[in-house]
């Protein structure tokens, strides 16, 4: 069993990570928090297992030492919105080729 001090940090950042979750994105739910099996199995919760209320722990292939609030919301959009954006912006034309009057690097000598 961990330290009672360490699973109780844990937990409070937990809640608060949720809570921010919730304020910043009010049209999804969170569900659970997600943890690496190594972290997992250090702090001894059990997969499924209800830390707070509504919100269980799963096992995922995150990184050890870091949590993930889990939701039923698709937080990948704004990603994918702003590389469309991107696209979108690259130039039609391109630019003239600079010649020789260029002046060397300072390093290229």
């Amino acid at each position: 069993m961990a330290d009672t001090g360490k699973i109780a940090r844990n937990l409070e950042r937990f809640a608060q990570a949720v809570s921010a979750h919730d304020r910043e994105n009010p049209t999804h739910t969170a569900w659970g928090i997600g943890l690496s099996h190594f972290d997992l199995e250090r702090l001894g919760f059990d997969e499924g297992e209800e830390v707070l209320p509504g919100i269980t722990i799963h096992g995922d292939s995150g990184v050890t030492g870091n949590f993930r609030v889990l939701c039923d919301g698709e937080h990948d959009q704004e990603g994918s919105a702003a590389e469309e954006e991107a696209v979108e912006a690259i130039a039609t034309r391109s630019l003239p080729s600079v010649g020789p009057e260029t002046p060397p690097h300072p390093f290229e000598q």
